[in-house]
């Protein structure tokens, strides 16, 4: 039995990991990867949690608007599940483009209650591709639930890189 082909960058806080998954996958397209999915595009920083949440088509580079405006003093979750369901559209599209790599930029509440990009990426991982995403240290236990003990790995390039060298060895040449 292979192992799954999925692995989530530990998100400690030590690093901006947005910034390092899309470091990860433009150096994977600049080696010519067909690499698709998701990434967080950089927020404005403004000091507080109110930035918008703002997720990015790798391929057409097309924005999803996945927050929303709540108010300084809410305390409830930021989280628009609409834009996520219109963001979703790019991971289920993926699907059909015969990717060499699938990039999520988060698995997080949302996904560990079912929702959010769950289904997509349980279709990912059935369909044994290679996937990568990151977890808060919050959602570790999820994640490993989730996906059965799926590769954890530091937020360090090397580590990245070494797995991606390893996992997309096993991928099959271009269709």
């Amino acid at each position: 039995m292979n192992q799954l082909r999925a692995a989530a960058i530990r998100h400690d806080g030590s690093r901006d990991v947005d910034a390092l998954l899309a470091e990860v996958v433009d150096a994977q397209r600049q080696r010519g990867r067909r690499v698709h999915g998701l990434l967080m595009a950089p927020a404005e920083q403004r000091g507080d949690c109110l930035a918008e949440m703002v997720l990015v088509d790798i391929d057409k580079r097309d924005g999803y608007l996945v927050s929303q405006a709540l108010g300084r003093d809410s305390q409830a979750c930021r989280a628009d599940p609409q834009g996520f369901a219109r963001a979703s559209a790019v991971l289920r599209e993926a699907l059909e483009k015969a990717p060499e790599l699938i990039v999520c930029n988060r698995f997080g509440r949302l996904e560990s209650e079912g929702a959010g990009f769950s289904a997509e990426l349980l279709e990912i991982m059935s369909r044994d591709i290679p996937f990568l995403t990151v977890v808060s240290q919050y959602h570790v236990e999820d994640w490993q639930r989730f996906t059965g003990g799926a590769t954890l790995l530091p937020p360090q390039r090397e580590a990245i890189d070494d797995w991606l060298e390893r996992t997309l060895a096993w991928t099959s040449t271009p269709g």
